[in-house]
Order: C-alpha cells, then sequence, then structure tokens
C-alpha cells in the first residue's frame, strides 16, 4: 500500500473511531439519571406530570400533599385497607422504607395547581356544602371538615390532607367509598363515622363546593388553632 493509500485509510479509522465515540458519549449523556423523580414518572400515567393531576377526572393529585398521609395512603392500598388492584400490584413487595420515601418525594413538591371546576349547581346546594366544610353541623354530629383538614383546606402535617385541588368526581366516590366501608383507615376511623353521617345530598353538596374552589397555594400547615372534636386513628400522625 503507497504512503497516500494508508494515509487515507488512517484518517478514515480516525474519523470512524471518533464518531464512534461522540455517539457512546451522547448515548452515556442522555441516559437519565436514577432519581427518584426517574423512578416515579410511572406514577403519571394516572396521576399526571408530577403527580400534579388535573381539575377533572377520577385521579388525585399527590404532589405536595403532607408525607405522612401519602404514607399511610401506599400503606392501606397494599395491605387491603383501600381497594385498587392497580395500586396494591404495584405496592405488593415495596418495604415500608421505600414507601416512606415515595411519600416524601411527592410531598417536597410545590406546584401550582390547575383551574377549580365550573359547576352549575343550585346556589342552595353550594350554599350547603360551604356550610359543612367551614362549620359541620351540631345537630347531627358532623364536625366542619375545616376543623381537621385547616382552615384553608390545604391540609395538616404531617398527615391530614388537604380537600381543594380534587376533581369532583374523585371526592364523590371517596366520600362515597367512606360512607359504604369500601374505604378504611387505622382505628378509630372517623371519616367512615363522619361519612356515614352525611346524606347522599350532602356528600354532593360538599364535594360540588370543594372542587369549585381555586387554589392560591396548596401547602398543609404546622398545626391546628384547635383540637378537633373527633379522634383520628391516621390523621395526625
Amino acid at each position: 500500500m503507497s504512503p497516500t493509500a494508508s494515509s487515507s485509510v488512517s484518517r478514515r479509522l480516525a474519523w470512524w473511531l471518533l464518531f464512534i465515540a461522540l455517539y457512546q458519549g451522547t448515548a452515556l449523556a442522555a441516559e437519565p439519571p436514577d432519581s427518584m423523580g426517574q423512578r416515579m414518572q410511572a406514577c403519571a400515567t394516572c396521576h399526571g406530570k408530577e403527580g400534579r393531576a388535573t381539575n377533572s377526572g377520577y385521579f388525585p393529585r399527590i404532589a405536595g400533599k403532607p408525607a405522612g398521609y401519602l404514607y399511610n395512603q401506599l400503606i392501606n392500598f397494599r395491605d387491603g385497607r383501600r381497594q385498587n388492584a392497580t395500586m396494591a400490584y404495584l405496592l405488593d413487595h415495596m418495604s415500608d422504607q421505600y414507601l416512606m420515601e415515595i411519600a416524601n418525594h411527592f410531598a417536597s413538591l410545590d406546584l401550582p395547581y390547575p383551574p377549580a371546576q365550573t359547576t352549575k349547581a343550585p346556589a342552595a346546594t353550594l350554599a350547603r356544602g360551604e356550610q359543612l366544610v367551614r362549620h359541620g353541623d351540631e345537630s347531627r354530629g358532623i364536625p366542619a371538615c375545616a376543623s381537621c383538614h385547616g382552615a384553608a383546606m390545604t391540609g395538616v402535617a404531617p398527615a391530614m390532607p388537604g380537600l381543594l385541588g380534587l376533581p369532583h368526581d374523585y371526592l364523590l366516590g371517596q366520600l362515597g367509598a367512606w360512607r359504604t366501608g369500601m374505604r378504611r383507615a387505622s382505628s378509630p376511623d372517623c371519616m367512615g363515622e363522619i361519612s356515614r353521617r352525611l346524606s347522599p345530598q350532602d356528600i354532593v353538596a360538599v364535594a360540588t363546593w370543594l372542587s369549585s374552589q381555586p387554589v392560591k397555594r396548596g401547602l398543609p400547615v404546622g398545626s391546628l388553632p384547635a383540637q378537633p372534636t373527633m379522634e383520628c386513628g391516621s390523621g395526625f400522625r
């Protein structure tokens, strides 16, 4: 082979080696890091990007919820106190420690809320819903939602969830599940007791009013101004 031909082959080989090196470097650089955020992208299928959900449908927002609440729900799904075959399957072999890591990840996300749902409900329905949320119904032993979930309804750390920014259908479904015993919590199950005291019309009113309220900032507060009137097994721990 002549010196000129040999030089040409060498240059081509050098270019190919450079191309391969660059390709491999790009592929490695494009590979996502193994982070909790990356692992939790699967949750976006139902709960929306970064767990922020939308203002419609049936799946709840999980971003920014108190870590204790999220942890309790993951445990409840895994152990059968909440009924959802998909969640139970996903969580079946996860340890308590890893479920706490998941809860802490989503609790740390402070993300904007979607606009509130619009409603054509009668004014009387909205008024009844607001009455129950803010003041309860003492004559029937129904405490105000705000007495446990906070005056702004954004939840209370470490384990009481906010009720704003949730879809109407989800709220209806959960209150109905509490009422029928399909959803349960650690004893004493205060939400089960309260939901059984609500009439079907009350449940509609509460869900309608809550889902129609805008959320400026949804972070849970650190404490309540007064002790709740009912004891709850999992809401404050």
